[in-house]
């Protein structure tokens, strides 16, 4: 894969031992003309040096090919595959003929835009009868050779087709992929034994409260005592602080926290949505302790009772007001008043737990009773969507996915608000049970520095590095050692040059190419009109950024210590058409779904089977890769 003709540092140190020896010959035979032993020692000398250095070359680390093999597949490389091939060699896991000390680094880049053309190769065949899978030989780099970067053309004697992630209408995030993987056997053997542990440790509801940036994160109305960022209007009341804890008090003397599952339905007035039913369940006992429906204060518009269950006919004898439910939950939340007749003084000195609020999407109820209060679980958040943050999962799905029931089955006739409170009741009832874990999708995968800093493979603890545009340090880097934001691809570079010597992986990522070629352009927003795909440009501008690239390259490759993987992938070919059609197939979904005629459709609203198969095949075009491989 590394081509020989390039000098490694280690080739170098080893041509200027063998000069000063020949020089160091020549002297001494110089001053002792007589002395016929000289060149019997040189070819001592020599004939050692030569054994030193077919050794050296024989333990020398190279990606190799196995030609019976690489003939045999019938798929490019993927992007996990070249993550597992970098992750391998970092953590030493090479074949156990070869010294884990022969690799010393991984130094991984990825760089979008390096295409066939670009680098002066044939286009991958397209013939039935050949395979474009096999790696494509490069050519040396010759004075009329039309190679871009003559870097890639000196360095490797091979490309390797990859496959980028994706289904036949969409590329997946090459990112994702590549820092994201499946955890081992090992590992998850040992996280459901911690599970089970965590099943039986601890089985207080306290620990899934939100904490105060989870209640911000969610628009939460936070009581003024745990934050001055809410501004209650008019007719907003807030559950009092708890007290705390005195050294005095008896551990043994303090109470269970009760905790209260809450569901709230509402109608729609002149002042928005207002409530009209609340319900609430003792959890320890599942005994309903208030269910009330309220009149709002407005005249009601729609009583949504398809989701809410509400009719005119139940509302119509109902006097209870907003205020009066306020009181109840308030006497339900607050300690109770001193009892100035009594002579326990026992149960005077007992400590008040502020109770708990468990609801699905609480903030909603919150403000529905215009109600702050400081301790709440949101089974929203508690549980995962199946495709992460920030979407969020919907109650009825948690219950029959969790709990194997099903609820609010009442099509038209709405929800009942007791049903959905003692689903989270039941949902909170399976987290306790199960641990921390139950009912989160991240268990099967893990960042690959996560997998890394487990390995016992190496002496010292393990460092790794990322170096991207942006900021890696909340995205793909964040369980990395270290991180660096870049803006330009010149502090990429500077950035890679200073934390390659302290880490044993190192990612990079070069942006300049794909941002001239405009494949980096921001997906435009929902509604907003089809961007039409930028032209090419031409050698005027895109020669520059090539030339600066290159030099980039041989600049990092020239400050590479010996023993150092380099792994170069581009991810994918150029993704503008097929951004462009699914651009023009997320409209014609959306038109569809608003109930657009077909006969007012203007001809690039269309969709049509012929543009689906466009769509895959410019998909199949897009997922193109290449991949370079050496050692120095």
């Amino acid at each position: 894969m590394k081509r020989s003709q390039v000098a490694s540092p280690t080739s170098e140190k080893r041509s200027n031992k063998k000069a000063k020896i020949s020089e160091s010959t020549v002297q001494n035979m110089d001053t002792d003309s007589g002395s016929g032993e000289w060149t019997k020692v040189e070819k001592r000398k020599q004939k050692k040096t030569q054994k030193q250095d077919v050794k050296s070359d024989s333990t020398q680390p190279r990606f190799m090919y196995a030609n019976s093999e690489i003939v045999k597949r019938n798929h490019a490389i993927a992007i996990e595959d070249v993550r597992d091939l970098g992750f391998t060699f970092d953590r030493g896991c090479i074949p156990t003929k070869l010294d884990s000390s022969l690799i010393q680094k991984v130094v991984t880049l990825l760089i979008p835009g390096l295409t066939p053309e670009l680098l002066g190769l044939p286009p991958l065949p397209t013939a039935a009868t050949s395979n474009p899978n096999l790696p494509i030989a490069i050519p040396l780099p010759t004075p009329g050779s039309s190679s871009a970067l003559p870097f890639i053309a000196s360095t490797f004697s091979h490309a390797c087709p990859t496959r980028a992630p994706g289904d036949s209408t969409r590329m997946h995030s090459i990112l994702t992929a590549f820092f994201q993987g499946p955890i081992t056997a090992a590992e998850l053997k040992k996280r459901v034994t911690t599970q089970t542990s965590e099943r039986t440790r601890e089985k207080d509801p306290a620990q899934y409260l939100l904490t105060l940036e989870q209640m911000l994160e969610n628009e939460y109305p936070v009581p003024s005592y745990m934050a001055d960022v809410f501004q209650k209007p008019g007719g907003w009341i807030e559950t009092p602080e708890e007290s705390k804890p005195s050294l005095l008090d008896d551990p043994a003397n303090v109470p269970k926290r009760p905790v209260y599952c809450i569901d709230c339905e509402m109608c729609l007035t002149e002042d928005g949505k207002e409530l009209t039913r609340v319900c609430l369940i003792d959890f320890h006992s599942g005994n309903v302790v208030y269910d009330q429906l309220v009149k709002p204060s407005k005249p009601i518009l729609d009583y949504l009772t398809r989701w809410s269950g509400i009719t005119a006919e139940q509302l119509r004898p109902v006097t209870t007001t907003l205020a009066q439910v306020q009181a109840h939950i308030l006497r339900l939340l607050s300690p109770p008043a001193p009892n100035p007749f009594s002579t326990n003084a026992a149960a005077a000195s007992t400590p008040f737990l502020t109770p708990i609020l468990v609801g699905h999407s609480l903030e909603s109820d919150l403000k529905a009773l215009k109600l702050c209060h400081s301790k709440c679980i949101d089974t929203a958040v508690m549980y995962h969507h199946p495709r992460g943050r920030p979407l969020k999962p919907g109650l009825a799905w948690l219950t029959k996915k969790w709990c194997g029931r099903e609820i609010q089955t009442g099509g038209d006739g709405g929800h009942d608000p007791e049903e959905d409170a003692r689903a989270c009741l039941e949902l909170l009832q399976k987290k306790l049970e199960g641990g921390p874990g139950f009912g989160e999708f991240k268990t099967d995968y893990e960042s690959i520095f996560e997998r890394m800093a487990r390995s016992t493979k190496r002496a010292d603890k393990h460092r790794a590095a990322v170096v991207d545009i942006g900021n890696p340090a909340v995205m793909h880097g964040s369980k990395a050692t270290t991180a660096v934001g870049c803006k330009t691809d010149e502090e990429v570079l500077q950035g890679l040059l200073e934390v390659v010597p302290s880490h044993h992986f190192v990612f990079g990522r070069f942006m300049g190419l794909a941002n001239v070629l405009g494949w980096s352009a921001p997906k435009p927003e929902a509604g907003a009109p089809i961007p039409e795909p930028t032209p090419t440009p031409g050698p005027d501008v895109l020669d520059p950024v090539l030339s600066a690239l290159d030099q980039h390259l041989k600049t990092l490759y020239s400050n590479l210590p010996p023993r150092t993987a380099l792994v170069v992938f581009s991810g994918h070919s150029d993704p503008r058409r097929m951004a462009l059609l699914n651009a023009r197939k997320s409209a014609f979904e959306t038109a569809i779904r608003s109930g657009m005629p077909a006969e007012e459709f203007s001809p690039d609203l269309r969709w049509t089977a012929s543009d689906g198969r466009d769509l895959e095949e410019a998909v199949a075009l897009a997922k193109r890769g290449l991949l370079f491989l050496g050692v120095l």
